[in-house]
């Protein structure tokens, strides 16, 4: 199967998740990925635990399928020894602070002399100007500056820290992978390349859609919790089982919500949950709190009324609807051959040219690479 970035070859300079997961949908998709490293260390994240044979399993993850080059960027002989890759990459990923890249002589200036065509992608919490373009942030710090983690935070008495790294993805890794491709769209019309910004605070903006509509519209702001999709109701929330499970409800529409109210036998008095949304909810949690997860698993599994309960990320991996779809039938290996479900990326596989089995590379595998370019997109160039 031919893959449809297998023409491109891409420079990711970045580390840990935001940067190496949106290169690596584009490996998946056959592009050529070379990872620029330090040495001694590598990307931070080899070193995370748990480690899987000589690398963090994270690193293994988010790496499979790409090569590694190991150079100090801040030699003065890195830019000669660059320079061929730099030439005829498509790509470069980065994700310093503003001003660094072009400090060590591989700013989107610099390259754009000799590369013209290059789409160059950096990745920074804040973007490359404004205010507070040189300020350090993580995950959690973006989240709070973009006022989505005020909408769902838990009591104050014990605050809920989110369970999944939505900026570092939702606001670095997807931005990333959509302007490049966009960017691409645009290369393959025009022949110019493209200075791509990507600031992770900024790009949580969407996900308070429905909180901005209702603020802008109203003057009445969420506040944490008291709202429709954030738990406020009845018909949207996770009620607890007898067991100490959860059952996850969505029953929003009224087609739904009047299915599920059956299902559990809610008394017709309280299904009218606009009339004491109190009472209801009160209920409501009551009777679920008398069954234990199985017996609402099988009951609710008949009336189709969007309401799950909520499964362990181990359950989820052995679901047979998602094996069945082939979703984990990639494969890891690592340097000791042991084996590892690879992560499954939202990629049609049409479009791609996934390996039956894949692998991380080793820091530095691949530094024959340093002065001598890409010999395989040469041999592709002349043929």
């Amino acid at each position: 199967m031919t893959a449809v970035l297998d023409d491109l070859l891409v420079l990711d300079f970045s580390t840990l998740l935001p940067g190496p997961m949106a290169s690596l949908f584009l490996a998946e998709a056959g592009a050529r990925v070379i990872k620029v490293e330090r040495p001694g260390g590598g990307d931070d994240l080899r070193h995370y635990a748990p480690r899987w044979g000589g690398d963090g399993a994270a690193f293994s993850l988010l790496n499979r399928g790409k090569e590694s080059i190991a150079l100090d960027l801040k030699d003065p002989s890195a830019t000669p020894a660059l320079a061929p890759l730099l030439a005829e990459a498509d790509i470069l990923i980065e994700q310093f602070r503003p001003g660094v890249m072009d400090r060590l002589g591989f700013g989107y200036e610099a390259l754009r002399k000799v590369n013209p065509d290059i789409v160059y992608c950096s990745i920074t919490g804040y973007g490359q100007s404004g205010p507070r373009c040189q300020e350090a942030g993580h995950d959690l710090n973006y989240l709070a500056d973009a006022g989505l983690l005020a909408l769902s935070r838990g009591p104050l008495t014990q605050p809920t820290v989110p369970p999944a790294l939505i900026a570092d993805i939702a606001g670095g890794s997807y931005p990333a992978l959509v302007n490049i491709l966009l960017a691409l769209r645009r290369r393959d019309r025009t022949g110019a390349g493209a200075r791509i910004d990507i600031a992770m605070a900024e790009s949580l903006f969407p996900f308070t859609f429905w909180a901005q509509a209702a603020g802008q519209a109203t003057g009445d702001w969420p506040e944490s919790g008291d709202r429709l999709l954030t738990g406020s109701g009845c018909r949207y929330r996770l009620y607890r089982t007898a067991d100490d499970a959860l059952l996850a409800v969505a029953a929003l529409e009224d087609k739904f919500w009047q299915a599920f109210a059956a299902a559990i036998d809610l008394e017709p008095a309280l299904r009218d949950d606009a009339r004491d949304p109190a009472a209801t909810l009160a209920r409501v949690a009551a009777i679920v709190g008398g069954a234990d997860a199985d017996h609402w698993q099988r009951r609710l599994a008949a009336a189709d009324c969007c309401c799950r309960v909520v499964r362990s990320l181990a359950e989820a991996l052995e679901d047979p609807h998602f094996r069945g779809r082939g979703l984990f039938d990639g494969v890891i290996v690592n340097g000791e051959g042991a084996e590892m479900v690879a992560l499954p990326l939202p990629l049609d596989p049409s479009l791609c040219g996934r390996k039956a089995k894949d692998r991380a590379p080793a820091l530095g595998a691949d530094n024959d690479l340093l002065a001598a370019g890409d010999p395989a997109r040469k041999e592709r160039a002349e043929t």
